[in-house]
């Protein structure tokens, strides 16, 4: 069986040109059929040298993820095994990681919305945050999901005024849909959700959701295609400085709403290339280095909650919030109604082992009459909507917090600290459902005098 992987490899002429090709929107294939990979890895051509900077003192600071200045690359290929728990850990001494498959996390059961996208405005105070010019604007939201359909957002009262950097997102190669002009799918509910607190912010459309790529575990949607679209942000808001760029906006903020469904997607447990419970596995890394670098990132907690867990979580729902969805640097989001009650599905903490143990961080509003994407009677749902819902309370918040004077982990910290204690929890602190309670970007506000 052929298995997907990535392969770390040391700097060389041909990766450096491929990678540099593939940030200017170039083609990098020639380039990157010159390079020199380990014979027994057969290389993904459509994938291009990501850098990965170097495993040095320094290497995690973003001026190593410069093409010309990166001492490792990522490359992507299949390796020829008869089972994925013999999966080699090196190629040749190259480290091998794993590529699993990744997907949205979509809201199960069949229940009705509770209440709608006017309450969650009415529980987030998002008057009174526009009346303090907390609004999103001059801050850029990036989804990573399916793709936004542009046409849809405006055609819904509050989101008529949807914007949507077309210039700054990202078109799939291969793919024959445009940002902004994506099918009606979860990408758009996403959209949707930011704006609630965030009505001001401008979208960027990364559809690394929307399409499909050659050997994935599960089919569909892989790891990889979010390591290059992590890479491709981290050079135009880090790297680049192109004042046509990332750089130009005044804050960014990641919504992931999409995870690892079930372990058996990823490599076996203890093999040094996993990615679920794995901080140095290269796309676990290229977060933390984004997030110093000034970015905001925010995951759902995932749908693997008790009692009434998604059936792709095939039964498990201890250790269920994974990979980067587990990073201390990132926001990770529960999911509760807007009557404050905890969703059933909602993942409970803690984390899967050898990862960041007190998540989920807080709670946000889910499973309400929103975007309408899915019909009338479709709830925004799953922690998928939940964490839009916080991004763009992020994004209204970094209005006037810039990243310089309050970086990413001080501004989450006050997320924590001034969380709404949820019903029917009586300690204070952090618990596995809510995490330290519910979102109150308001509370927030008012503690940083902005």
């Amino acid at each position: 069986m052929q298995v997907p992987v990535l392969v770390v490899l040391p700097s060389q002429a041909p990766l450096k040109e491929a990678a540099a090709a593939f940030l200017a929107g170039a083609d990098h294939r020639d380039a990157l059929s010159s390079a020199s990979v380990p014979s027994a890895v057969a290389l993904d051509s459509s994938f291009p040298a990501v850098p990965v900077g170097s495993s040095g003192p320094g290497g995690t600071h973003a001026a190593t993820l410069a093409p010309e200045a990166s001492e490792r690359f990522a490359v992507r290929g299949t390796v020829d095994v008869d089972h994925v728990s013999n999966v080699p850990t090196h190629a040749e001494g190259h480290p091998i990681f794993s590529d699993p498959a990744i997907s949205p996390f979509l809201t199960c059961g069949g229940t009705p919305p509770v209440g709608g996208a006017g309450e969650v405005q009415q529980r987030l105070k998002t008057a009174a945050l526009a009346a303090r010019g907390l609004d999103g604007a001059k801050v850029a939201v990036a989804i990573m999901d399916t793709g936004i359909n542009l046409a849809h957002l405006q055609a819904q009262p509050l989101s008529k005024d949807a914007f949507l950097d077309i210039a700054n997102s990202w078109v799939v190669p291969g793919t024959t849909t445009t940002p902004g002009f994506h099918p009606l799918d979860h990408g758009t509910m996403c959209a949707y959700d930011v704006l609630i607190a965030a009505p001001k912010a401008t979208l960027l459309d990364y559809p690394v959701l929307g399409s499909k790529a050659p050997g994935g575990a599960l089919g569909g949607s892989v790891l990889s295609l979010a390591f290059k679209a992590y890479s491709q942000i981290m050079s135009s808001w880090a790297v680049s400085f192109d004042p046509n760029g990332l750089s130009r906006y005044d804050a960014l903020v990641i919504s992931n709403a999409w995870g690892i469904l079930h372990p058996t997607s990823d490599f076996p447990e203890g093999h040094p290339g996993r990615y679920i419970d794995n901080p140095n596995h290269p796309f676990n890394q290229l977060v933390g280095m984004l997030v110093r670098s000034g970015a905001d990132i925010v995951f759902a907690a995932g749908n693997c909650g008790s009692p009434c867990a998604d059936i792709s979580c095939s039964g498990l729902t201890t250790g269920m919030i994974t990979g980067a969805n587990a990073l201390a640097d990132v926001l990770t989001l529960a999911g509760c109604d807007t009557a404050d009650e905890r969703v059933g599905y909602s993942s409970q903490g803690p984390s899967i082992a050898n990862m960041f143990q007190n998540k989920p961080d807080v709670t946000a509003y889910t499973h309400f009459q929103g975007s309408l994407v899915a019909g009338a009677n479709a709830p925004d749902g799953g922690t998928s909507a939940a964490c839009a819902v916080a991004a763009g309370c992020v994004a209204a918040l970094r209005t006037r917090l810039k990243p310089s004077a309050t970086p990413s982990a001080g501004l989450f910290d006050q997320l924590r600290a001034t969380a709404r204690r949820p019903p029917g929890v009586a300690a204070a602190g952090w618990n596995a459902d809510y995490g330290f309670g519910i979102i109150d970007p308001e509370a927030v506000a008012q503690h940083f005098g902005v």
